[in-house]
């Protein structure tokens, strides 16, 4: 179209400049294009060719257009001197041999290039590959951003779907949460069952061949292991003993097992009664944005608090010109660049790093990510004492619903930010000391990880161990404190203390517990995301046939796109929602045991619990205690 017209490829004038964009962040800051002149041709050039000092002087149409070299941007007039139009960058200063290809001039990687400095065939490759990465980068993106236009309501139509089908996960719990789990129970006993089966068929056909270890001696291929039978047999004992503890245990602890349970569906009523604690989720992550995005703001005033430093640059140094300029060194980007050198720039390298006040700034940064670790679990920690005051506000209420305050979630949140924020942070601080421990290991692992001997590597191995397994142990103990204290509202260090005493003298209950409630909690979020991931795979691949027009799946680029992005959103939303059950459970079984410990059933101190896991324990109310609302 117009000067365009029948000039199909496009042409760079220094296609050396895009070594400089072989990065996404450099790719990015360029507008994904190379930061060199370019303009369309009708054919791309032949042979190399350069400028010749002596043809400075001369006119565009001397040097340019009498010679039929026409790869100057339009409108440039013929009478302007060749040096004037190099310093301009409206006239490439040289040109390279080039073939047609994706609608642009790439020069020939084995092709005689012009005796320039920095010019070679080796650059040449690093200057495609660079001008390819471009070109994918902004290929990428576009299509990216297209198959977003496309499909991001069916996406939020998935991630309803991920919303209602947890939600309905968890209400639907107190009519299924029993035989949902001794359905899940026998069918980890007959996939065991299954093993030890094929185990057996495989070390008879085995041992009736006579194939022995003895025979194939030590090797390092593990799959030699496979075709003899004491592998097979091995396997049959391991998955033998599996099957006879899990049978045992479900044959002594079943009581137990049907505590859990009752407790799940006593949970599953909970939810069911305050429906506002599913939601939750949403102010915590609103809550840690706030602090990420403080922290971010932060670190980025202290990364930028230093003295910036500005150098000299220019797209190709080898220009006529460019030889007396003391490149990459200091320079004002204030003042105006008053040089003969072609596209010579002061541009921003970066900030001064050394002196006093950058180590004053480093200093700073740590201190600014020990904030963010303790805030960020602070958050978290106010989540699960607002929960479990919420949920803890259902099991103390002798008649439900009638008891139940108006408002739990909210009157649990205003209580535990007037009485409790203290202890929170002080739980808080206790986990972010052993988090920063972490981190400083990693870090010291990392500088050493080519210098160390095995026994240094074996040393951090194990401080590595001990402080995961430390971190595992805090988070339990403050889960459970923060439970104590939306109970009693007591500080942290007693809280802490009771809980674990608490759960040290009911560790039976606790494991089998926590084993039901993961064993459903795993069963339904592969239930969601599984659900969606499949819906999602069949609907944006065109695998669902008649749907219509109406619901008829969009054309993409990428089909897999809103696919991942429908099962990560799936996998977040039954995280959020399941874990509010989970404290929910954690709550009502604190409550559970403090209520066995300290009520006996008389009219004076009745139990609280339901009416199921009354009579699982065989107990009883005595005597009601008239209009009592509350736990004394």
């Amino acid at each position: 179209i117009g000067e365009n017209k029948e000039k199909p490829y496009l042409l760079y004038f220094n296609i050396f400049s895009c070594v400089l964009n072989t990065n996404i962040i450099a790719i990015a800051q360029n507008g994904l294009k190379c930061p060199t002149p370019q303009v369309c041709v009708s054919s791309c050039p032949e042979a190399s060719w350069t400028v010749e000092p002596r043809q400075f002087s001369q006119t565009v149409e001397q040097v340019f257009y009498a010679a039929n070299r026409n790869f100057c941007l339009p409108g440039v007039p013929g009478n302007m001197q060749v040096l004037q139009s190099l310093q301009q960058e409206l006239c490439p200063s040289f040109l390279l041999p080039s073939t047609p290809a994706l609608g642009r001039c790439f020069p020939w990687t084995n092709s005689t290039v012009p005796e320039l400095p920095g010019i070679s065939n080796t650059s040449i490759s690093q200057s495609i590959s660079g001008l390819l990465d471009s070109l994918n980068a902004r290929d990428i993106s576009v299509k990216i951003f297209e198959d977003f236009a496309q499909s991001w309501y069916w996406i939020l139509i998935a991630l309803g779907l991920a919303l209602v089908l947890s939600l309905l996960f968890i209400l639907l719990l107190r009519l299924v949460a029993g035989p949902l789990v001794f359905v899940l129970i026998i069918g980890v006993l007959g996939v065991l069952a299954y093993g030890i089966y094929h185990c057996w068929e495989e070390y008879r056909v085995l041992r009736d061949k006579g194939a022995s270890i003895s025979q194939l001696g030590f090797t390092t291929n593990l799959s030699a292991y496979r075709n003899v039978q004491e592998t097979w047999l091995a396997a049959l004992i391991i998955l033998a003993v599996l099957e006879g503890v899990l049978l045992l245990m479900l044959i002594f602890l079943r009581q137990r097992i049907c505590i859990a349970i009752a407790l799940l569906k006593e949970a599953s009523r909970a939810v069911g009664y305050i429906m506002s604690t599913m939601f939750y989720p949403l102010v915590t992550f609103a809550l840690l944005l706030v602090c990420i995005a403080y922290w971010a703001i932060i670190a980025l005033f202290l990364a930028t608090s230093g003295q910036p430093q500005y150098v000299f640059w220019a797209p190709n140094s080898s220009l006529p010109g460019c030889e007396k300029v003391p490149m990459n060194t200091s320079c004002d980007p204030m003042e105006q660049v008053n040089s003969s050198c072609p596209g010579l720039m002061c541009v921003f390298q970066g900030y001064q790093s050394t002196g006093l006040a950058q180590r004053s700034l480093f200093n700073l940064q740590i201190y600014a990510v020990l904030g963010l670790f303790w805030t960020i679990n602070w958050v978290l920690a106010l989540g699960q004492c607002v929960l479990a005051g919420a949920f803890a506000s259902f099991y103390w209420a002798f008649h439900k619903p009638r008891d139940i305050p108006t408002f739990p979630l909210g009157s649990a949140f205003l209580r535990t930010l007037r009485y409790h924020t203290g202890s929170l942070a002080f739980g808080a601080l206790i986990l972010t000391l052993v988090q920063i421990a972490r981190v400083i290991l990693e870090y010291i692992d990392h500088k050493l990880r080519g210098a160390q001997n095995p026994l240094t590597r074996c040393i951090l191995c194990c401080f590595k161990c001990c402080l995961w397994c430390l971190e595992k142990f805090i988070k339990f103990l403050n889960r459970n404190a923060y439970i104590m204290i939306a109970i009693y509202g007591k500080n942290f260090c007693v809280s802490a203390k009771n809980a674990f005493m608490l759960l040290m003298r009911n560790i039976v209950r606790v494991v089998v517990l926590d084993k039901v409630t993961d064993l459903l909690l795993f069963f339904g979020k592969l239930l969601v995301v599984g659900g969606v991931g499949v819906l999602s795979f069949f609907f944006f691949t065109g695998r669902i046939p008649s749907l219509g027009k109406t619901f008829e799946n969009p054309q993409l680029n990428y089909y897999w796109l809103p696919i991942m992005v429908s099962i990560l959103g799936a996998y977040l939303i039954a995280s959020g929602f399941f874990s509010v059950f989970g404290m929910c459970v954690d709550t009502l079984f604190l409550c559970f045991l403090e209520d066995l410990e300290r009520n006996d059933g008389s009219a004076d101190r009745p139990y609280y619990m339901s009416k199921s896991l009354l009579k699982i324990l065989g107990k009883k109310n005595k005597g009601t205690p008239g209009d009592k609302k509350r736990k004394k």
